[in-house]
């Protein structure tokens, strides 16, 4: 007699594993550098052309000044401008991609502690408004998941954070501000108040840049601890699962009942189990 088969085994779902985030941070970290010497050339530009718009708005005038001078001051804010643009699409891409990275080792590290799934690294730093907090949320889970205990009471690194979220938030914001007074602005006296402006934005934009590649650099090293120190699963898919399988297969042991005989069979982690015939 041929008993009908028992229920097969739940099967697990794909497990992380651990990606290294070295090689993204350095790049980052080098883009981050080339905002910071954008904002740099972005203050002497601007530096320049309110000197000359106060030599033309106290009465001297263009021709006194020379308008070769004038022509100067705003070819110089004009390219640090595009400079600056470019330089924050490449690094604002590159960022995402290693933010996403560090938030799929935080799932390798310590899973329940995070409060969103890793797509929100990508898509919550799109969503207007949300984009204020959502994504600074995500990395205060990530530097938990990445420190030694992460159920601690005490998230390391998280005034660096703050420090960073607040500043990158009033950097963008005075960034508009200042741009618009810029396009506004019609007059010489006009032009030199907006060149003030624009100086006070390249300032804020280098200190969030610093926060920033400080910020990368921290948590990247707090990741790459926490491997070493074994806090973390092997980055090789075959070993990763086989050591990730063990305990979650001793949990999914489940009972199922034998047709013929009416017995309970316990179906364990090995190869299935058959039932004995009667």
């Amino acid at each position: 007699m041929t008993h009908p088969s028992l229920p097969k085994r739940p099967m697990l779902g794909r497990l992380p594993v651990l990606r290294s985030p070295i090689g993204l941070a350095h790049a980052v970290t080098a883009l981050l550098a080339f905002m910071i010497v954008a904002d740099v050339l972005g203050f002497g530009a601007a530096t320049y052309m309110m000197s000359v718009m106060g030599d033309v708005a106290s009465g001297g005038g263009a021709g006194d000044v020379g308008l070769g001078a004038v022509d100067r001051a705003v070819w110089a804010v004009g390219m640090t401008t595009s400079m600056y643009v470019l330089g924050l699409l490449g690094t604002a891409t590159l960022f995402i991609i290693w933010f996403h990275r560090v938030r799929h080792n935080a799932e390798v590290f310590a899973p329940d502690v995070q409060r969103r799934t890793p797509g929100w690294a990508i898509g919550g730093w799109f969503i207007p408004f949300a984009n204020l907090f959502i994504p600074r949320g995500i990395a205060a889970d990530v530097l938990r998941a990445s420190q030694p205990d992460p159920y601690a009471s005490e998230v390391r690194h998280q005034g660096l954070l703050n420090a960073w979220w607040g500043m990158w938030i009033a950097s963008n914001i005075f960034d508009r501000f200042a741009t618009d007074r810029y396009d506004e602005a019609s007059d010489p006296q006009a032009i030199h108040d907006a060149a003030g402006w624009l100086m006070t934005g390249s300032v804020l934009d280098l200190v969030s840049a610093v926060l920033a590649l400080l910020f990368v650099r921290r948590l990247t090293a707090a990741q790459n601890d926490r491997r070493w120190r074994g806090g973390s699963r092997s980055s090789s898919p075959r070993r990763s699962i086989r050591r990730q399988a063990a305990p979650l297969r001793a949990a999914a042991r489940f009972q199922a009942l034998d047709a013929g005989a009416g017995r309970p069979v316990t179906v364990r982690s090995g190869p299935p189990a058959r039932a004995a015939r009667t």
